[in-house]
């Protein structure tokens, strides 16, 4: 409906980011704190144990907590820093309204609910339901997960309800639905201590989940040999036995010939594939001119290097593989995903201790978020929306007729499209940064402008909330009790360790209060976090993803409590398949067709190099928290656009030189950084700021046709140097985001 209501740089003078640091002498009350809470990390999947220190009601700093038996106490850098998100002067205190020309002024909560139901009610009036929809995050706990899905679909009536979790693990879980029948690593992390080998595919380890790293190393002290498949020689493909440097969007031809090595030379087990799986003969039949010579003119990986991979991936006896959104963020991201576990069904190294497979869930609840309700074509407990039967069972827990249950809505991307075309009028989000996050940023700026009505909920005013109407203060992560569920497919608890500052209130509260509002109280009777996770038990007995015999109690007790767990006395499953029943509809593991294709967008004489993005250790996400935190900021104050010497020296490219990327969507200026450690047909830029500093302003926004992700690993860009250098007022300002 506008642009934003004042200039860029006064919302940031006013909201930030700005850079917060520990006071030199430590924040008062730091050796004597009034408690310290059990909790954990904010951020990637992870969800390391972490101690934070509370004093009067703010978090002063954190210790360790050594007992937790994934981390076991090991934190990584935005982790020991992320405390200071807490009572941070750029911290949203009470709601705020949009004012043309004056920029965001406080408004009372019942005006701002006031004004919330009044627009949904002539949206809808006007358009229909579906024409307000709702975007959510996944670094919210499993309860707030399944709450968000049931009032988007109770409450709002729309079908249109997505999360930031469609740009993270949706390739993955698709692909692990069609080969196993379900949505979770087969294992937790402690079978990689003893695997003989560890494939690491797409996954930038030691700057995006750090604390993993020790794991895989613990493996290769103990003898494993490490595989890592990676366009770029990341610090841990440094350590590797054996580094894949494939071209970006190349993954499925090299799997693919792999696997026809294996079959070649009878690296296979028999036994196990006859027995328990389906679909071999169509799998293999897709890959017959899969050579080794084809997919090393294909990959531009040496044929050398990949009979070697399949070498040391055959003949081993245990074996892990991990993959991440490397191989994941394409238009074909389900088939690199089920081209990956087509290599561990060949060799039967699965269900078996030291032998498993797993996907790297990258946003804090990941896991948990995409199992219980709010994505598009889920409902709890990772059941299928368009499934009758499914429908049938939540319609009856919630207490409605299954037909005034939506069906299945847009995704993430193809809401920003429907509001383009005017089928979507108003939209609330909820922690997701989509001008930053989502491919082609600057039609994604024109759709928010396009909104009548927009409602941002978050605890930090991010680069989208600036185009909100209405912002709600929410909750961080300390402020509520809930649970999590890790990458290994551990649910763990978040405990409350402070109340929200000044006038905000729990993500929980607004959500109910707008149900509230909405005349549907009785559907949502909760008193608290526990009552939530209570019905999200009931809701999953049974299903893809069982948490029924999970309580507070046992996670308490127990440090965490894998699921599928059907019963209290259940033990919690960390490691699947031992008995060879997979969840498809014939009971075995599916081998899947992954011919290679190629990407969306390929290099030609205009666009002639490729451009990839990822992430870099001291930053998260979309940056709404770690941008705000001084010491992460000034490990990394800006995207540098990584090129190799040899591409440098054909364009006259120098370190710190300025140079304009450019792309079919868009165009940034962004500081050269040479080194040796990417391929000289690549660029890398990391995606982690906003305005005029996001990558996302060059991405393409085709999507996988099942998972329906977008293809951030993959564009054409060209490079022109602008002849400048960039000067220390700029780097200072980078991680603000200025759109200016």
């Amino acid at each position: 409906m506008a642009k934003l209501p004042v200039d860029g740089d006064k919302i940031i003078e006013q909201f930030g980011p700005h850079k917060n640091y520990t006071p030199k002498e430590g924040f008062k009350g730091i050796s004597d704190p009034d408690k310290l809470v059990k909790t954990h990390c904010c951020f990637c999947g992870m969800q390391c144990g972490i101690q934070l220190k509370v004093k009067d009601n703010k978090v002063i700093g954190f210790e360790p907590w050594k007992e937790f038996p994934f981390n076991e106490g090991r934190l990584c850098p935005k982790g020991v820093q992320r405390y200071l998100q807490d009572n941070h002067p750029d911290r949203l205190l009470h709601p705020m309204q949009r004012v043309e020309n004056e920029g965001f002024k406080p408004i009372s909560w019942d005006d701002s609910f006031d004004k919330i139901i009044s627009e949904i009610h002539r949206i809808q009036g006007q358009y229909g339901n579906n024409a307000f929809a709702m975007l959510s995050g996944v670094s919210l706990t499993n309860e707030k997960s399944y709450m968000i899905g049931k009032f988007a679909r109770v409450a709002l009536k729309t079908a249109n309800l997505d999360y930031n979790g469609r740009l993270c693990m949706v390739s993955a879980g698709a692909g692990n639905k069609k080969a196993f029948g379900m949505d979770r690593s087969s294992n937790s992390w402690a079978d990689l201590k003893h695997a003989e080998v560890i494939m690491v595919a797409g996954a930038n380890v030691s700057e995006t989940f750090p604390t993993l790293t020790y794991r895989l190393w613990e493996a290769r002290d103990n003898g494993a040999k490490l595989v890592v498949v990676d366009p770029r020689v990341t610090p841990f493909a440094r350590t590797a036995d054996l580094h894949l440097d494939l071209r970006p969007g190349t993954d499925s031809a090299l799997y693919g010939a792999i696997l026809k090595i294996l079959f070649d030379n009878d690296w296979v087990d028999h036994e196990f594939i006859e027995k328990h799986t389906s679909g071999l003969e169509e799998t293999l039949q897709s890959i017959q001119d899969h050579t080794v010579e084809w997919a090393e003119e294909v990959t531009g990986v040496s044929a050398d290097k990949i009979r070697k991979a399949a070498e040391i991936w055959g003949k081993a006896k245990t074996s892990f593989l991990l993959h991440a959104r490397g191989i994941e963020q394409h238009s074909k991201g389900v088939d690199n995903v089920v081209g990956c576990i087509n290599l561990v069904l060949a060799t039967g190294r699965i269900g078996k201790p030291y032998c498993g497979y797993g996907t790297i869930t990258g946003q804090g609840n990941g896991q948990g978020g995409r199992e219980h309700g709010h994505k598009c074509d889920q409902l709890p407990g990772n059941r299928d929306i368009e499934n009758p039967e499914d429908r049938k069972v939540v319609s009856e827990i919630w207490g409605i007729d299954e037909k005034d249950l939506p069906h299945k809505g847009y995704s993430a991307w193809e809401i920003i499209e429907a509001i383009h075309r005017g089928e979507i009028k108003g939209l609330i989000s909820i922690c997701f940064n989509p001008l930053v996050s989502l491919p082609n940023n600057n039609y994604v700026r024109s759709a928010l402008e396009k909104l009548e009505f927009y409602v941002a909920i978050d605890f930090f005013l991010s680069e989208t909330a600036r185009y909100a109407d209405l912002v709600l203060a929410g909750s961080l992560q300390e402020e509520e009790e809930g649970t999590v569920t890790t990458a290994e497919g551990r649910v763990v608890r978040v405990r409350q360790c402070v109340t929200p500052p000044g006038d905000a209130r729990t993500d929980t509260s607004i959500i109910l209060e707008l149900a509230r509002r909405l005349g549907v109280e009785s559907y949502f009777p909760y008193k608290n976090s526990e009552e939530i996770f209570n019905e999200l038990r009931i809701a999953s007995r049974n299903s893809r993803a069982d948490y029924y015999g999970i309580t507070y109690d046992r996670i308490e007790k127990e440090m965490g409590v894998f699921w599928p767990c059907p019963e209290i006395g259940h033990p919690g499953t960390p490691r699947l398949w031992e008995d060879y029943k997979f969840k498809t509809p014939d009971g075995k593991a599916h081998f899947n067709p992954a011919p290679y294709r190629l990407s969306s967008e390929m290099t030609d004489e205009e666009y002639p190099i490729i451009l990839t993005t990822g992430r870099v250790v001291s930053q998260y996400l979309s940056g709404t928290q770690t941008r705000r935190i001084g010491k992460l900021v000034d490990q990394y104050p800006e995207p540098l656009l990584e090129i190799h010497p040899n591409l440098a020296q054909k364009y006259g490219i120098q370190d710190s030189d300025l140079i304009r990327v450019v792309t079919r969507r868009g165009e940034m200026i962004v500081p050269a950084n040479v080194v040796e450690t990417i391929r000289e047909d690549t660029v890398f830029i990391p995606y982690h700021w906003g305005g005029k500093h996001s990558v996302n302003q060059l991405t393409i926004s085709t999507l996988d046709a099942v998972s329906k992700m977008p293809e951030f690993k993959v564009c054409a860009c060209k490079l022109i140097n602008t002849g400048k250098k960039l000067s220390k007022e700029e780097e200072s300002k980078a991680f603000q985001s200025s759109i200016g």
